[in-house]
């Protein structure tokens, strides 16, 4: 019969955090501000996805710690009549509750979307005109 070994507990604890990834994210001016870019930049209507990064266009914001950002939103053929969609993000974010929200002049989905915070990102998805022909859904994933 084998004895058993006592582990201590601080062994424990630490393989414990090891495991859950060390410590847990939480959101806060100092861990939100940053500069991001978008690693997915999708729009789906119906059964189609379009991955809008693969079509030429990106998304860089500055989210600075006194509340205020500067960025760029780029979408090849966006516009509302096949024009570029180049937008200027220059505004405001704010966080509530681990989300962040954006005021910008720009009209964009990014300031009409709240993005969830987490670890050196920043995501959003949304429908929009949900229950008609026109629905859309756009997803976000911003990283620093």
């Amino acid at each position: 019969m084998r004895k058993l070994t006592r582990i201590p507990v601080s062994i424990l604890a630490a393989v414990g955090l090891l495991a859950c990834g060390g410590d847990p994210f939480t959101a806060s001016v100092d861990t939100v501000a940053g500069h991001y870019h978008a690693s997915v930049l999708t729009i789906t209507q119906g059964s189609t996805t379009s991955d809008l990064l693969q079509a030429g266009g990106s998304v860089d914001i500055t989210l600075n710690a006194d509340g205020t950002t500067s960025g760029r939103l780029l979408i090849p053929g966006g516009g509302e009549t096949g024009q570029d969609l180049d937008v200027d993000l220059v505004g405001t974010w704010a966080l509530t509750d681990g989300q962040v929200s954006f005021t910008q002049e720009g009209d964009t989905f990014i300031r009409d979307v709240p993005f969830t915070a987490a670890r050196n990102s920043l995501s959003a998805e949304h429908s929009f005109n949900p229950g008609t022909v026109l629905e859309f859904t756009v997803r976000a994933v911003l990283v620093k």
